[in-house]
C-alpha cells in the first residue's frame, strides 16, 4: 500500500475515542479491519515512519529501517493481545506481557562495557536509529502499561461493530462502536434483516 493510499485509509474511520491523548491506543488501531478490508497502517517502513512523525514520537529527518518496523508492529500486536485480554475480561498473555516489559526496559542508560578480539574492551555504542527505536518504543509501552492500568480501565471497549478491529475509550457507559459510522452500519444491518425477517 502507498504512502497515499494509507492517508486516504486513515479517514475511512474519524479516530477512535482516546485515541487523541493515547498513542498506545492509536498504536493498536492502526491494525484496521471494515468491511472494505484490512489496512496496516505501518505496514511498512515509509509507512511507519509517517505515522510516527504524525504522532511527533520521531524526528522528522529520521526513517525507520525493516527491523525497526518490525519491532514496532510487534509491540502493537502484543498491546492489541492484552487489550483485547483486559476488554474481554480474560488473563493477559505472558509473551504479550513479556514485549511491553522488554520494551520498557530496553532504553539504555548507558553506553555498554564490550570485548571484540580486535579492539579488546571498549564501550559499544549502540546504531543511533536502534536507540531512536527503543526510546519510541519505550514510551509507547509507558503509555500502554498506564492505559491498561489506570483510570480509564473501566471505559476501555472494543468495538462491538463486525469486523471493526478497534479499540476505544466509552464517552458513555453505554457507547458500543468507535464511531458513528460504526454504529450506523451496525443500525442498517439490523433493520436489513428485520425487513427481510417480515417480507
Amino acid at each position: 500500500m502507498s504512502a497515499t493510499d494509507a492517508a486516504a485509509s486513515r479517514h475511512l474511520l474519524p479516530p477512535a475515542p482516546g485515541d487523541d491523548g493515547r498513542p498506545a491506543l492509536a498504536l493498536a488501531n492502526t491494525w484496521l479491519v471494515t468491511p472494505a478490508g484490512t489496512t496496516d497502517m505501518i505496514g511498512d517502513r515509509e509507512l511507519a515512519t509517517a505515522w510516527l512523525v504524525e504522532r511527533d514520537l520521531i524526528d522528522s529527518e529520521l526513517a525507520l529501517g525493516d527491523p525497526c518496523t518490525a519491532r514496532l508492529r510487534t509491540l502493537r500486536h502484543s498491546i492489541r493481545e492484552l487489550l483485547t485480554a483486559l476488554t474481554q475480561k480474560e488473563p493477559a498473555p505472558q509473551h504479550a506481557l513479556t514485549m511491553v516489559n522488554d520494551a520498557l526496559t530496553a532504553v539504555p542508560r548507558a553506553q555498554l562495557l564490550a570485548w571484540s578480539s580486535e579492539q579488546g574492551l571498549y564501550r559499544r555504542r549502540l546504531h543511533p536509529l536502534d536507540q531512536a527505536t527503543d526510546h519510541i518504543l519505550a514510551e509507547l509501552a509507558a503509555d500502554a502499561a498506564d492505559l491498561l492500568t489506570g483510570a480509564d480501565v473501566p471505559r476501555l471497549a472494543a468495538c462491538a461493530a463486525e469486523p471493526c478491529s478497534r479499540f476505544f475509550v466509552r464517552t458513555h457507559g453505554a457507547r458500543l462502536w468507535c464511531s458513528v459510522r460504526c454504529g450506523d452500519r451496525v443500525r442498517a444491518a439490523r433493520a436489513y434483516a428485520r425487513r427481510r425477517r417480515s417480507s
